[in-house]
């Protein structure tokens, strides 16, 4: 008897905890509903929240509302010189205010083209008032950092950072990292602004102040600075006062992976016989974007049977690359070209077994390996702007060093 007491009481006990779970989980999905909004108060008027659908007009919308005795086309006469009502858009929001009588009349129409501004056509008198009003932005700043867990990418998502900021700080180290190769473990901070609209609202990343991360065993420091304040032109330098760009780019391609080096000797994979394997192989899906690594012209595109699709790019009296295996060309001969310019897709044309692009370097007239060769850099700073700028750097660094704890 004791014992089914005992489970009974068990039972109630698992129960009980259920539904006081169930309990929170309901209480954590309510959403409260604003009390007002664009300068009104909701609780005056009966609200009405949409989206623009297929085939809606501003006339269609109005025409769907009491609107008293006046006319559709006049009303949008009036408002074409604030409001140009041909610019609404598909699945763009918008709310309307009635009354709360028995009439219930249109009194605000509102109209939102994105998350930072938005339209109010005002009928609540007989001249029918509208503006176009911007919400405010708040700036807060965020220094995260610690150890690498995965990908960079990933490592900003899980801290609720937008993709953006990935994509701003590979182009800002693709001179110096290889972010495919970086490591779990390796260290990494990094100090940035998001803007917000109404204090609350988040509306993206606004501007990275200060980063660094471990490559190699090195830590390779970012940091914003406009040698000449007046042009505001910025470019990106290490805590030396180093720039950060270089001559070249560190790969043809964004987050690839070699799989093949520089060799003397190499089996090849399709001739099945030792021979000179003379460029690096990046592999990566088919039809994946192929950048120049550096400015220059396009001095041969075509196609031959060992190479398949290929593009040779010439920089300068020194330097040379070229670009092997393209499922497709996107440069003719004798075109100019910038750095980080797409040339071509990755594909598997001529002697090549899978997707990838052989990337090929010449130093005056000879084959060399890319990835051992000292590679020439831009200018560092000096005199009065290098001393400008470590005053500016050194509690930024200080404050990425601390949250890594360097």
């Amino acid at each position: 008897m004791k014992k089914i007491f005992t489970i009974i009481a068990v039972l109630i006990l698992i129960v009980s905890c259920k539904q006081e779970e169930l309990k929170v989980e309901t209480v954590k999905g309510i959403t409260k509903p604003k009390k007002s909004e664009f300068g009104f108060v909701y609780a005056d008027f009966n609200v009405v929240h949409d989206t623009i659908h297929d085939g809606d007009t501003f006339g269609t919308l109005l025409e769907s509302q009491n609107i008293g005795n006046r006319q559709v086309y006049d009303i949008i006469a009036k408002v074409k010189d604030s409001f140009n009502v041909k610019t609404i858009r598909l699945n763009k929001p918008y709310t309307i205010l009635r009354s709360k009588n028995k009439t219930n009349d249109l009194q605000v129409f509102i109209y939102q083209p994105d998350n930072l501004s938005y339209y109010v056509v005002d009928f609540r008198d007989t001249a029918i008032a509208v503006y176009k009003k911007v919400k405010p932005i708040t700036i807060k700043r965020r220094t995260i950092g610690g150890v690498l867990k995965e990908s960079l990418s990933e490592t900003l998502g899980n801290a609720k950072i937008e993709g953006a900021l990935a994509s701003k700080i590979t182009k800002i180290y693709a001179y110096s990292i290889d972010f495919m190769k970086l490591k779990k473990g390796d260290r990494f901070a990094l100090t940035f602004t998001e803007r917000y609209i109404n204090d609350s609202i988040y509306d993206g990343v606004e501007e990275l102040e200060a980063s660094f991360f471990e490559y190699k065993g090195k830590f390779i420091y970012a940091f914003p600075f406009a040698q000449n304040p007046e042009s505001g032109k910025v470019d990106y330098y290490d805590e030396q006062g180093k720039t950060l760009k270089n001559f070249f780019l560190k790969s043809p391609i964004k987050f690839s992976r070699i799989s093949s080096r520089f060799s003397s000797s190499r089996f090849h994979p399709v001739q099945h016989r030792w021979k000179a394997h003379k460029g690096t192989d990046y592999a990566a899906p088919r039809g994946t974007p192929i950048t120049t690594t550096a400015g220059g012209v396009v001095e041969q595109s075509g196609y031959s049977a060992g190479n398949g699709n290929f593009v040779k790019v010439k920089h300068n009296g020194t330097f040379s690359t070229q670009y092997l295996h393209m499922s497709k060309i996107l440069v003719r001969r004798g075109q100019r070209v910038t750095q980080g310019q797409v040339i071509g897709l990755v594909g598997s044309t001529g002697l090549a077994t899978g997707p990838h692009v052989c990337y090929r370097f010449w130093k005056n007239g000879v084959q060399v390996d890319a990835l051992r060769l000292k590679l020439p850099t831009g200018e560092p700073m000096t005199g009065a702007n290098k001393n400008r700028f470590l005053q500016q750097i050194t509690p930024l660094k200080q404050e990425l060093d601390s949250i890594a704890n360097l």
